[in-house]
């Protein structure tokens, strides 16, 4: 059987697009509610793999999408590092404001053994899925991870991140270098595990200027590329710089990604012009149209198919799913995509 998310990443004519949806597992999935009550914590269903599995399995099953996804969180490296982590209801992340004196203290010598429980969650996906569906791994950008060390958790204007990266430089570029080997070593981990493609969240990408982005976005993830790019130079990475608008081009230019993540704002058609032309794209329906369903649904996939017809192209959203979102709705988009 053929993996048409693969094949579009081979830069292969697919026609219509593969589908995969960024959090297709979570909180809108009933099965997903119970595995997640029958968990306890958020941190003990991600490291524990015959429950990881299931989630990440779920959508797949429900809805023959083109692509699994593992099914854990960025901020699992960070755990993985020794640096404090709990997920608090109703609030989401919790962290210790990191302090510079912090940053010597993440452990690389820690990752393999901290990890080692979502390697066996990559495991068990991989061997379970059926030959047309395609599994990714995928971790945080090194900036977006760092802006919810340095806050603490989540932020609305990231003020203590911004103001780091102009008042103490050096602690910033030093955190993101610590990152970066991390995520190149936590990713290489899930290829190695049996991760077909690996995905690289850079949430935060839009909260720097254009010489901020260059310097702690596009640098440490045109490295993280080129490592993996050494050591499994068939095994292709997926970029999300959200928010990065005019510098989507360039970001795919000199990082090295085979495709690029495009967030709801962006105009396909515009984005289209601004990267390679062998540059695969990825997205961008707004997560608020598939909770709504109906005609706003139709309107709004139509218009991105028509965009991007005749250019490599996988079908997402241009941000994950909303808790809210009705299963049917999802399963609505999938006929949608594949009678296009």
């Amino acid at each position: 059987m053929t993996k048409r998310l693969l094949c579009v990443l081979n830069r292969e004519p697919v026609w219509p697009p593969p589908i995969w949806l960024m959090r297709q597992a979570g909180r809108y999935l009933p099965e997903y509610r119970a595995i997640r009550a029958e968990a306890g914590t958020f941190i003990e269903l991600c490291t524990r793999p015959e429950l990881a599995a299931e989630v990440t399995l779920q959508p797949v099953r429900r809805f023959g999408l083109d692509a699994a996804i593992l099914f854990s969180d960025i901020l699992m490296l960070p755990w993985a590092l020794g640096y404090g982590l709990r997920f608090q209801d109703g609030e989401g992340p919790v962290l210790p404001r990191l302090e510079p004196g912090d940053i010597e203290r993440l452990d690389l010598r820690r990752l393999p053994d901290a990890i080692a429980p979502i390697l066996e969650t990559v495991q068990r996906v991989h061997t379970a899925l059926d030959d047309e569906c395609t599994l990714i791994g995928f971790a945080g950008g090194p900036f977006t991870v760092a802006c919810y060390m340095i806050e603490g958790g989540g932020s609305r204007g990231h003020a203590r991140v911004r103001a780091m990266a102009y008042r103490e430089p050096q602690h910033l570029a030093a955190l993101i270098r610590r990152l970066t080997d991390a995520t190149i070593s936590y990713c290489a981990a899930q290829a190695e595990a049996g991760a077909e493609v690996l995905m690289l969240f850079d949430t935060w990408a839009g909260l720097l200027s254009p010489r901020l982005l260059r310097q702690h976005v596009v640098g440490p993830t045109r490295n993280i590329v080129a490592a993996l790019k050494t050591r499994f130079p068939d095994v292709p990475v997926i970029g999300f710089p959200r928010l990065a608008g005019t510098l989507l081009g360039e970001y795919a230019r000199v990082t090295g990604v085979d495709a690029v993540g495009m967030d709801t704002v962006t105009d396909p058609a515009v984005a289209a012009s601004l990267v390679p032309a062998e540059t695969v794209l990825q997205g961008n329906l707004d997560p608020m149209a598939l909770c709504t369903g109906g005609l706003a649904l139709a309107t709004e996939t139509q218009a991105i198919l028509s965009a991007l017809r005749g250019r490599p192209h996988i079908f997402n959203l241009g941000h994950g799913i909303l808790p809210e979102t009705r299963p049917e709705h999802v399963a609505e988009l999938v006929r949608l995509v594949r009678s296009a």
